[in-house]
């Protein structure tokens, strides 16, 4: 069996940068086991690649998956969020995401390919390590099940984003390892689907020390989102019910709380990236939420300001609606009990909003010393998109009536302060779902992608410059070069 290794700060597809470093304790997950305490050593040495898959969690966040990249494709690409910041901060990122004028050399774009190739090499090497020792354990075939479980994410995300990509599933020893052509969407998405077959048929369904490692709702979560996406409605509805039945999740009946500190892998979460804090503030946290946080100078220097609602998004509220006050951070108002008072103007603050799922209690932050927002969880998938996930493959697939969607949708609304739906048939019901969906999952990285896969995205962002090209971003152009042609650009590019 090849000893166990870790692609270590690599540049995918670089030839000069491309290599494989053993796993050592340097790395900031393995020290302090950011996911939990442990609770006994019968849990924390389940499996031999054990060490390898926390490797795996760590880069998660420490590569360019768990930072803003993240929020450029799924959130500012949409009618919900705009670049925010001042209009000279990162203005080339800016015209490539914001203003649709795409770039295969993109700096936000080629790290955000390369971090998933990444994370896809590390996960290959844990899959292929338990496959060569011919390990049968349990401890191992969980591994193998987290392994796969991530690896099927980054693909999604990468199907998403790009449409046709490589599908490698070797260990890289040399170079050429590294490179591929590419597969179709429809290859992509089945080797997803096994991948997430076999995780959901061998993770636990919680993890007693360690919350955030994968779970078999994580595993089904996905699975059902990807049936979504390839508008398979009944496959998707049964898999969003088998999250639902299995009792392992509900909505947090707090709202400020699913998005604070306390909300950190909570009765909603499915599955988050971890951001952890310790005493000295920062050791485990990355620039996703600071990057939101407001722009300003003295007590409110809490961020960079980036990913800012637009009035469009504002508006889409309906009145008492309790979710707009936990989404929406207003310039010149109060900040509505987070403890920091009344926010200075637009100007001179940059912006007139702000995104208040990035904003945190000052009583948090002045008992950390940490002005910005370092230690929520990005939330990846939350218990409220499966309900809509069954309210929507329900309503399509006709294997719910209409009142049974309605109650999904009801409960989405309830916690938010607001009556029933009145919509009561398919197309009615179809239109109450993209709206819960907007208000609900706002600047989450959801609306682009909804948009697209409904096929509004050209009536909706085709003012702001949208083109049905759009929906997929080219390859970066470093990842084709360095393939030798082995890679080719997507269409229109």
């Amino acid at each position: 069996m090849k000893n166990i290794k870790l692609i270590d700060k690599l540049k995918i597809f670089s030839l000069t940068c491309l290599f494989m470093a053993p796993m050592s304790c340097h790395d900031d997950f393995l020290d302090r086991l950011p996911l939990g305490e442990v609770a006994n050593n019968e849990e924390l040495g389940v499996g031999g690649q054990e060490a390898a898959v926390f490797g795996i969690y760590s880069l998660t966040r420490t590569t360019n998956i768990g930072t803003w990249n993240r929020y450029w494709f799924g959130s500012i690409r949409s009618d919900d969020s705009q670049k925010g910041s001042t209009s000279a901060d990162s203005a080339a990122n800016g015209t490539a995401f914001n203003d649709f004028q795409y770039i295969a050399t993109n700096g936000l774009s080629t790290g955000w390919w390369n971090s998933h190739y990444e994370v896809i090499f590390a996960c290959n090497e844990v899959i292929n390590n338990i496959a060569e020792a011919g390990a049968t354990d349990e401890g191992s075939l969980i591994n193998d099940a987290e392994a796969r479980a991530i690896r099927a994410l980054m693909y999604f995300e990468l199907r998403r984003d790009y449409g046709e990509v490589p599908i490698i599933t070797v260990t890289i020893d040399v170079p050429s390892d590294a490179f591929a052509p590419k597969s179709s969407i429809a290859d992509v998405d089945n080797f997803i689907k096994e991948d997430l077959e076999i995780a959901e048929d061998n993770l636990p369904l919680t993890w007693a020390s360690f919350p955030g490692r994968a779970t078999s709702g994580f595993a089904k979560s996905l699975l059902a989102k990807l049936y979504l996406y390839q508008q398979d409605w009944a496959a998707a509805y049964n898999k969003c019910n088998e999250v639902i039945d299995s009792g392992a999740y509900m909505l947090d009946p707090n709202l400020v709380n699913l998005f604070e500190r306390g909300g950190n892998n909570g009765v909603e979460s499915i599955f988050e990236i971890q951001q952890t804090v310790t005493e000295n503030g920062e050791q485990f946290s990355n620039n996703y939420f600071i990057s939101q946080g407001v722009r300003g100078t003295g007590e409110w220097n809490l961020g960079w300001g980036f990913n800012t609602p637009t009035q469009d998004l504002v508006d889409a509220f309906e009145p008492g609606d309790l979710r707009k006050a936990n989404t929406i951070l207003e310039s010149g108002q109060d900040d509505g009990g987070f403890g920091s008072g009344t926010l200075p103007g637009f100007p001179p603050l940059a912006q007139m909003y702000w995104n208040k799922k990035a904003y945190t209690m000052d009583n948090i932050r002045t008992d950390l010393g940490v002005n910005g927002n370092r230690w929520e969880n990005i939330k990846i998938i939350r218990y409220a998109d499966v309900i809509l996930m069954a309210a929507e493959a329900g309503n399509e697939s006709g294997l719910a009536s209409p009142s049974e969607v309605a109650d999904l949708i009801n409960q989405i609304r309830s916690r938010a302060g607001l009556a029933n739906t009145s919509a009561a048939s398919q197309s009615a019901l179809r239109d109450a779902i993209k709206q819960e969906r907007r208000v609900e999952l706002a600047l989450e990285e959801y609306r682009f992608y909804d948009l697209v896969r409904w096929g509004d995205a050209v009536s909706v962002l085709g003012s702001l410059g949208y083109e049905s090209k759009h929906a997929l971003y080219p390859i970066p152009q470093e990842a084709i070069d360095q393939s030798g042609g082995i890679i080719v650009q997507n269409p229109d590019y």
